[in-house]
């Protein structure tokens, strides 16, 4: 609480309570929009507006336009000039000593607001400490104008740019200089290059004049200027780009001179885009750094429509290269679309040579089509529906979030939808997989909250809230770029062009007895028989184990760690035909798991199972998670000045679906597989047995729980412990290798956990804490779900069996 924004909204509400149309906003201390909307309609009545309303609109404007600026000495209205201290207070500007006059103090907070917005500070005029009509809006905001956790110096660099070179123009509105990509900072971009392009009345959106201005605007290396400025700064907003599919990845940073490391990153970002690499600002990647939807006329092979595929409809697909059609395995009861795929018509699909992708749409069109029940019910249906039509085990079905949600309704319904997804699949043992079909921002949040495998963006929706200011996500497997009608012959239907990323190659056959994880399961079965047939010493299950890993952890710190391979057992493998298997697909979540990594952290905790004190750590745990958490520890020392709460950082970056981190969340699903491998083999089973019944045998639908329960303790208590331990112990050799290994040696951070304070250190262990909690609520929850429906389903069943 701050004792100056409680004294702002005390004040405004005791002045203004009793005006018409005024909404009293709460006496907590705290910013917020209540407070800003509040101080805002105490100026609206001050400028003779009634009723007023929480919104600063043209009116507003217009009426302070009118009045002129305000500055030191102005006196003609009071309660004015205390709105103005008050906003720069609820900002963090020292506004006043006391709520007198436009004085020297208020001057000074103004001067600091404008300098911290990029604009000028010559000592006279605004930027001397006037509050002109612009800047009285701005101080009525929540726009931050520092550095606020999670954003950056190059982003805030170029807001403070377009600020200081654009804020007198009158179609532009100065906007934040918080460091983050937003809505408001992509306008503002899209506003200066419609100035540049001399267009007379700049909008911000993407139109004709916009489109043909830029197809003029293709340079490349060795090119200057305000231009490359503009396209650099485009490119840092959709920076960096992604490595595979998690976020994160090669970033680029602003500049004025077209070098070769820019070219490279414009390489990087038009490959990841399925554009034509070229290194150049090319028209196609103008429009793909600043609208969702890109080019809508470039080159796309993939579709999706509500239409039956018809024999000549999958032929004219063909003919025109198209090579995937994205069908709904749904239509909700009273529809008029018939959207449905229609009996025979996979068959069609197939025998043209084209694959399919299932979709899945219930209503979806609005906030109160999305609650957790709904999510379970229709994951239930859609899955009878997409095995009724045999889609193989593993296939993603994208749910549908057919509307421009907000961030608040997307944490409020859409995320809870999303989870209630994931239960129902679970329900049925995951045969199938949820993606997710929305705006960009949609896609990327319920891909980092819920698990989605794969985003379907609507990019051709580009005016929704949700796709300004937000980058592609970085599980993107289709972009909706343009929908139009297609003649054939006599034959008219609707059909969306598809860009493909080929992350998700469809289904190009149904009814498919194998799984997802059978091959590996199938090698590694080869591989045990091989182990038994051979003449050493050592157990077939640690042979296994050690030869999947040899190639990767092998040699080196981890004969220090976990003792050497045996190399002549990898010898008589290879020479029986086997190779190593680097990675699978996990049939629960449909991510790629690295068989190395799982099988040396499995070979970790087989030959230095758990102390027997539980809170104690060893090289086991070196090789699973607790080596993961050092990794994460050296990430966070070298990104601590952008976030100095190691809790926060944790609870961003760790396990987070599609975020690229050292402990990423196929890490944690490897660290947890490796615990319950090991566990399992040790207490009797063979790893075949072991690994078959983790990946088909239904064990990962709760291999978070087990794992939490398991090394855990299944408390937070414990938890915190091992953290705090694999972070400072200096009681084990091999642990304190690998705090000085991991840590100092390849992190490159000389400060070892040990070194910091107790305050420093603990939030930091706290959200490793959090993040398992989640992992294993999440899956808790699903649990919980399926024997609460399988108790009613049994129940039923008894009911009608009595009935007969």
């Amino acid at each position: 609480m701050d004792d100056k924004v409680l004294d702002a909204q005390k004040w405004v509400n005791a002045t203004y309570g009793g005006v018409s149309g005024y909404t009293r906003c709460s006496e907590d201390g705290r910013t917020s929009w209540s407070t800003m909307n509040a101080l805002v309609m105490g100026l609206q009545h001050e400028l003779g507006i009634s009723p007023v309303v929480a919104s600063f609109g043209p009116t507003t404007m217009t009426k302070l336009q009118a009045l002129g600026d305000i500055g030191f000495g102005w006196n003609k209205n009071a309660n004015i000039v205390r709105i103005i201290q008050h906003g720069l207070f609820c900002k963090g500007y020292w506004g006043a000593n006391d709520y007198g006059g436009y004085g020297a103090v208020t001057t000074e907070a103004v001067k600091a607001l404008l300098i911290d917005m990029g604009l000028p500070d010559g000592g006279t005029g605004t930027a001397g400490g006037v509050t002109t009509p612009k800047i009285f809006k701005c101080i009525l905001n929540m726009d931050a104008y520092i550095k606020v956790p999670g954003g950056t110096d190059e982003v805030r660099s170029i807001q403070r740019w377009l600020n200081s070179r654009y804020w007198t123009k009158s179609a532009y509105s100065i906007g934040p200089c918080d460091g983050i990509y937003s809505r408001d900072v992509q306008k503002a971009l899209m506003i200066a290059i419609q100035y540049e392009l001399g267009i007379a009345s700049p909008t911000g959106n993407f139109g004709p004049a916009t489109q043909t201005g830029l197809q003029g605007k293709n340079f490349g290396e060795g090119s200057s200027g305000l231009w490359v400025e503009l396209f650099s700064a485009a490119c840092v907003f959709n920076s960096p780009v992604p490595s595979g599919t998690s976020e994160g990845g090669t970033p680029t940073t602003w500049r004025s001179s077209y070098d070769s490391k820019l070219r490279e990153w414009v390489e990087i970002f038009q490959a990841f885009s399925k554009l034509t690499v070229t290194g150049r600002s090319d028209y196609q990647t103008w429009a793909q750094l600043l609208v969702s939807m890109g080019d809508p006329d470039r080159p796309a092979t993939g579709s999706d429509t509500r239409f039956e595929i018809t024999a000549s409809r999958a032929q004219w697909l063909r003919n025109n290269k198209y090579e995937i059609v994205g069908r709904y395995i749904f239509d909700p009861p009273g529809s008029t679309l018939d959207k449905e795929i229609k009996p025979g018509e996979l068959n069609t699909i197939f025998s043209n040579g084209l694959k399919v992708f299932p979709i899945y749409q219930d209503n979806a069109r609005e906030l109160a089509d999305f609650t957790y029940s709904q999510g379970y019910q229709h994951a239930l249906n859609a899955h009878k529906l997409a095995a009724g039509y045999g889609f193989n085990r593993g296939t993603v079905i994208y749910f549908a979030v057919d509307y421009d949600a907000t961030r608040e309704e997307i944490d409020a319904a859409i995320v809870p939808y999303f989870h209630g997804v994931a239960a129902g699949l679970a329900y049925n043992g995951k045969r199938y997989v949820h993606g997710v079909y929305g705006s960009r921002n949609v896609c990327t949040v319920v891909s980092r909250q819920t698990g989605a495998r794969f985003s379907f963006v609507s990019g051709m929706s580009w005016g929704f809230s949700g796709n300004l200011g937000f980058p592609i996500p970085a599980n993107w497997s289709f972009n909706q770029i343009k929908e139009f009608k297609v003649t054939n012959g006599s034959d008219v239907f609707d059909l969306d062009r598809d860009v493909i990323s080929g992350v998700d190659l469809g289904q190009s056959s149904v009814n498919k007895p194998s799984g997802p994880a059978d091959a590996f399961i199938d090698y590694v079965q080869r591989l045990y028989d091989i182990a038994v047939a051979y003449t050493g010493d050592r157990n077939p299950n640690q042979l296994v184990m050690e030869y999947i890993r040899h190639k990767a952890y092998g040699g080196g710190d981890w004969d220090f760690l976990i003792g050497s391979y045996d190399a002549a057992f990898v010898d008589y493998a290879n020479r029986q035909g086997m190779s190593v298997m680097a990675d699978f697909v996990d049939p629960y979540t449909a991510y790629e798991l690295s068989a190395e990594h799982l099988m040396a952290s499995a070979n970790g905790h087989f030959v230095a199972w758990m102390p027997s004190n539980p809170r104690s750590v060893n090289e086991g745990d070196v090789a699973g998670w607790g080596g993961d958490l050092l990794t994460l520890y050296a990430d966070w020392r070298h990104a601590d000045d952008q976030y100095p709460d190691g809790r926060n950082f944790v609870q961003l970056k760790m396990a987070k679906v599609g975020v690229a981190s050292s402990f990423g969340y196929n890490d944690l699903i490897e660290d947890a597989d490796a615990w319950l491998l090991a566990k399992a083999v040790r207490d009797g089973k063979t790893i075949v047995q072991a690994v078959r019944d983790l990946y088909n045998g239904g064990g990962g639908l709760t291999r978070f729980s087990r794992y939490w329960n398991g090394r855990f303790s299944g408390n937070a208590t414990d938890a915190k412990f091992l953290a705090h331990n694999i972070l400072t112990a200096a009681d084990d050799k091999e642990v304190l290798a690998a705090q000085v290994g991991l840590v100092t040696v390849r992190g490159g951070i000389k400060t070892l956990p040990a070194m910091l304070g107790y305050d420093e250190l603990e939030p930091f262990e706290q959200g490793f804490v959090d993040v398992l909690l989640a992992r294993t609520g999440t899956e808790q929850r699903l649990r919980a779900t399926y024997e609460t429906n399988h108790a009613k389903y049994l129940k039923a069943a008894k009911s009608r069996a009595a009935r007969k």
